[in-house]
């Protein structure tokens, strides 16, 4: 029996030794334009290096807002599962459900040591909903939304902890989080294969960054591009010094890298024909700022925004192509020939996809809205992914084919991608057949009651970025 147990021993130590290093970069906010190998004036070496020497996935799809993506990407299914969809408010009670098992928990039982470095922003009212109770050993950042660059706020409060501890630091942000995904790699448990999950604040507003970097773009002349493209600027930087890490602990032979945004960019363009002329009509009326934390709120969020989605649609908060379609690019010399992807991978694969890479057995009862998709990102198989459903605040839209349905209410808007990737041309009057087909495919999806709180509530406390403290830390009102 002991040598039985030996045995048995070295084959489970063997086969955990060859378990691949997993590493998510994720950016928050970023535009398809946003990067140098998508054809942007912002100079984006380390992401580029990825682009040239990994695989691109040119239909990489999220949810138009944050905390859906990241709900997809912890779970593999539909944010209208979880009643989440849009971005969780700093006083939202709830979380992503505390039943369900989790991407970092999955990987921590295969054996894995799961790290997390960054925006957390699915659930922080009771310490149940804190990463570090669902399956991360290690946490350093911020609990809600966007954060001030330098000051570390949301809403009033200071959003910036180390394992749950309210942590008062300065420093950028982006740098601090950058020197905290270093930190943990170089002191990772060499025993055990690495899992670190780095969602960066950046380029989420506000509009901030250090002096030098945007002295390097002042040949930009709309203001808030400018400071935006030094932040990308910061965040490649920091995903290049993440990289240099890995090179110097000699782990990029045996480490998967997966690059994406969590939406699409935030600019004007983002916003509704109706949202940019009522802000217009305030601002003529009464300046900048307005009047209120919620007009100022919106305004802010109308006007300020720096990205470029390049030719499509829209951008964050909508279902359109810009709002939707972001960069993505899995690296792995060892294994992945560089190459470039067209099918489409959605937030929703994630989940799976890295089971089906780590041999992880997944939970049966916990049904999957996303497919593995290891055999498209290495050319093994041509097989269609699964239908996706992407959330914005009004809206819904649904991708099966070469066809999109943009449903808002009654309303719905029929898309042929292949055709007509920019969303052009509505074929919804031609084609009735299919548009009842896919918001059917919609209704089929489980959705239950939103987590958020009710608008007038959220009027009454914004979530601003930034700003003066006027309440205690996020961390320390945890229940």
């Amino acid at each position: 029996m002991r040598a039985l147990l030996l045995l048995f021993l070295f084959f489970a130590s063997f086969a955990q030794a060859e378990l691949p290093n997993i590493i998510l970069l994720v950016a928050d906010d970023l535009g398809w334009k946003d990067v140098g190998y998508n054809g942007s004036e912002i100079r984006t070496p380390s992401i580029d290096a990825l682009a040239e020497g990994g695989v691109t996935l040119t239909d990489f799809y999220v949810h138009a807002t944050c905390s859906p993506t990241r709900a997809s990407l912890m779970t593999g299914q539909s944010p209208m599962r979880h009643g989440i969809y849009h971005a969780i408010g700093k006083n939202t009670e709830g979380s992503l459900p505390l039943q369900l098992k989790l991407l970092p928990e999955y990987l921590k039982d295969a054996g894995y040591q799961s790290l997390m470095v960054g925006k957390w922003h699915l659930g922080h009212a009771t310490s149940a909903m804190l990463p570090m109770a669902r399956g991360f050993e290690e946490v350093y950042g911020h609990y809600t939304g966007g954060v001030g660059y330098w000051d570390h706020v949301h809403g009033g409060g200071l959003d910036w902890h180390y394992d749950g501890r309210a942590l008062r630091v300065e420093g950028y942000a982006t740098h601090l989080q950058a020197d905290a995904a270093v930190r943990m790699i170089k002191k990772r448990d060499k025993q055990r294969p690495l899992f670190l999950y780095t969602a960066f604040s950046a380029p989420h507003l506000p509009n901030e960054a250090p002096e030098e970097s945007i002295a390097a773009y002042v040949g930009i002349e709309d203001a808030n591009r400018l400071v935006h493209a030094a932040m990308v600027d910061e965040l490649d930087r920091a995903i290049g010094r993440i990289l240099t890490i890995l090179e110097e602990e000699k782990m990029l032979e045996n480490t998967l890298i997966w690059f994406f945004s969590d939406n699409g960019g935030l600019n004007p363009a983002a916003a509704s024909d109706g949202m940019r002329s009522l802000v217009s009509n305030l601002v003529a009326i009464f300046g900048r700022p307005l009047p209120t934390g919620f007009l100022e709120f919106l305004r802010h969020n109308t006007e300020d925004g720096g990205s470029d989605n390049g030719p499509y649609r829209r951008g964050k908060g909508a279902v359109y192509q810009g709002g939707i379609l972001v960069p993505s690019i899995l690296y792995w010399p060892a294994v992945l020939e560089p190459a470039t992807i067209a099918d489409r991978v959605t937030i929703q694969d994630v989940l799976p996809t890295i089971a089906q890479l780590t041999d992880i057995n997944l939970i049966p009862e916990q049904v999957l809205d996303g497919k593995p998709r290891w055999g498209i990102i290495t050319g093994a198989d041509s097989e269609a992914g699964a239908d996706f459903v992407a959330l914005s605040m009004d809206s819904k839209a649904i991708l099966r084919g070469p066809w999109k349905l943009i449903v808002n209410g009654e309303e719905g808007e029929l898309y042929n991608l292949a055709e007509d990737p920019y969303e052009q041309t509505d074929r919804s009057v031609e084609h009735p057949e299919i548009v009842e087909q896919l918001r059917s495919a919609i209704n089929q999806i489980p959705q239950v009651e939103s987590i958020n709180q009710p608008l007038f509530k959220v009027m009454m406390d914004m979530d601003k970025f930034g700003g003066e403290e006027d309440r205690p830390p996020w961390a320390d009102v945890v229940q």
